[in-house]
């Protein structure tokens, strides 16, 4: 298939001059859809196939995953991903066998989806943030399930305290069952922009995305009423094509495990409270434990900082610390 019959069947599918540029003479090109074990459904110039890929479990970081472009090649009788370009951007935490797992490439936006029928731990959100700042692609914090907070005051106590965390990640309340909301998302996305979908089961990424399409997409689940939280209706992260000139959603399964990989620069970025604090310590290399004249200790004693803040950014990086120890 040459360039152009490629470009004309996968424009709406985010391809672009960057990927053509990547994609080697003579090769068949296709974007990733869905993943499962041992295999993928790859959207091509022609159509949406299914082909093999042997690497799934052999190279968590490194196999395809949802978003990716990749190259399709037939070998023996069977369709096989030959080639997986480069990425823009990648969604990747601290995977089974304390290694790089990859959830999702080439989004242009991380939503970070949380429901306002629940309590949001503060410290899943920065971690969630350092994953999302380190992908490369800039996050959205989306509330979501607003028809269910009746009390304004209550929303509005509940956004603050997400705004205390966020910095500078901008904020949506949104209701999928009332299709309000949507617009804000809907700005960031557009033709062949993709917005990745992320949170804890039962949080609404399913009925948002939905919401979004205009049609079930996708399946939906209840929730428990006892504790507000969801099955996994979402089992494999899957890439929707959304209607008109609307741009892409993946959807994903709710997030378990919440460690970050490697993002010590995100990390950073994300707690720049603390290390603009920092510059204020005696030493330059300060642990902000028992040294004198910490400033971010005085801080946390003078109450400018939040304390419970200042233990998860302990407790963060000890965890990147510990990892960068075992890569060594």
């Amino acid at each position: 298939m040459g360039e152009a019959a490629a470009g004309a069947g996968l424009g709406r599918w985010g391809w672009d001059d960057w990927v053509a540029g990547a994609v080697r003479p003579g090769a068949d090109p296709g974007r990733v859809v869905r993943v499962d074990r041992g295999e993928c459904d790859v959207v091509t110039g022609p159509g949406r196939v299914r082909v093999l890929s042997s690497s799934v479990r052999a190279q968590p970081d490194l196999a395809p995953v949802t978003g990716d472009w990749v190259e399709v090649a037939r070998r023996d009788g069977d369709l096989v991903i030959d080639r997986v370009l480069p990425r823009r951007t990648g969604l990747r935490r601290l995977g089974p066998g304390r290694r790089s797992q990859a959830l999702a490439a080439n989004f242009d936006v991380v939503g970070i989806v949380a429901g306002l029928d629940r309590p949001l731990p503060p410290g899943w959100l920065e971690r969630m943030l350092v994953m999302a700042d380190d992908s490369g692609a800039p996050a959205l914090i989306v509330l979501t399930k607003a028809d269910l907070c009746a009390d304004p005051a209550e929303g509005a106590e509940y956004r603050a305290g997400v705004a205390a965390v966020a910095g500078d990640a901008p904020i949506a309340v949104a209701s999928a069952a009332a299709g309000t909301g949507l617009d804000p998302i809907r700005r960031r996305l557009g033709p062949g922009r993709t917005l990745v979908l992320v949170g804890a089961s039962g949080t609404g990424k399913s009925r948002l995305v939905n919401a979004l399409a205009g049609a079930e997409a996708v399946p939906t689940g209840p929730v428990r009423p006892s504790d507000a939280r969801g099955r996994h209706t979402t089992i494999a992260r899957e890439l929707i094509l959304l209607p008109g000139d609307g741009g892409l959603v993946i959807d994903t399964p709710g997030l378990r495990s919440l460690s970050p990989w490697d993002a010590e620069a995100a990390f950073h970025r994300v707690f720049a409270d603390l290390q603009r604090l920092s510059a204020g310590c005696r030493f330059s290399d300060c642990a902000h434990g028992a040294e004198p004249d910490c400033a971010v200790r005085s801080a946390v004693e003078a109450g400018d900082l939040d304390p419970r803040r200042f233990d998860r950014y302990l407790a963060l990086r000890r965890e990147l610390a510990e990892q960068r120890a075992r890569r060594r």
